[in-house]
């Protein structure tokens, strides 16, 4: 099992139309194809600069590569991550 997770801060304002139109367009990687336990998270912490995070789950190598390599994905990235993201810190975790 890999756990795919990302923290990151906005660019848009928080409530703004384009923080709202990113989270529409995140919650659909829940439909790739191996996507288990998808999550959107609002950090409540102020222990970090990160705003907030996404968590999915693969069960293989292989699941989390093709949803790397995944179209809906690479869409993703080139329309809203590199537009809205202004940092972000991503983990990719197994189990000990």
């Amino acid at each position: 099992m890999i756990r795919h997770t990302v923290v990151f801060k906005l660019k848009p304002s928080k409530d703004s139309k384009e923080e709202l139109n990113f989270f529409v367009a995140a919650r659909k990687l829940k439909s790739i194809p191996g996507v288990q336990n998808f999550e959107c998270l609002k950090q409540i912490s102020k222990k970090n600069k990160f705003e907030f995070g996404l968590s999915m789950e693969f069960t293989s190598r292989e699941l989390y590569d093709n949803y790397s390599a995944h179209p809906e994905h690479i869409i993703f990235v080139k329309d809203y991550w590199l537009k809205d993201v202004e940092d972000f810190l991503e983990i990719d975790y197994v189990p000990m």
